[in-house]
């Protein structure tokens, strides 16, 4: 009787393990839906437009993969590119563009950044968070300074932000 108890725990010992190991070997996080991105770079265009500025918007899943583009009638024909490239570059290093310009620049530690194929580093591609989750990234491109671009690209976060509660 006492084998057959002691075979038992073993067994559920090992049971248990098993689906902690299972747990381990996956995980779940939050995803984008392209309903609220779409919302996203509506908002970011608009904001844009406030401002009589001509952009190109891109909002990318946390995976840097393309969800919304949009382009203004006037923005220029790189718009496009350069803003999936913000979007993307964002979401990548995990940082907004505008705080990688210091850190990589020439003579600093991570200057090769800029080397990497798809980097964009120039003001305008933010990051999209919830509950300090990534969950995508917006990148603005076509405004006079980066510093525009991001405030376009907050105005597209700011209108998604309680869709973004847990």
């Amino acid at each position: 009787m006492m084998r057959t108890l002691l075979i038992s725990a073993a067994l559920a010992a090992v049971a248990s393990t098993s689906v902690i190991a299972q747990e381990r070997g996956t995980f779940s996080y939050p995803v984008l839906i392209p309903e609220v991105a779409l919302e996203a770079a509506q908002a970011a265009l608009e904001h844009c437009r406030g401002r009589n500025v001509q952009v190109a918007v891109a909002v990318v899943d946390r995976g840097g993969n393309v969800q919304v583009l949009l382009r203004d009638r006037f923005a220029g024909a790189h718009t496009p590119e350069t803003a999936i490239g913000k979007a993307w570059t964002a979401v990548s290093f995990r940082t907004n563009t505008t705080d990688l310009i210091a850190i990589s620049q020439p003579g600093q530690p991570s200057s090769g950044i800029r080397d990497l194929p798809g980097v964009v580093v120039l003001g305008g591609g933010v990051l999209i968070e919830q509950a300090g989750s990534i969950v995508g990234g917006i990148g603005i491109s076509g405004g006079p300074s980066g510093e525009v671009d991001d405030a376009c690209a907050r105005a597209g976060v700011d209108k998604i932000k309680e869709k973004l509660v847990l």
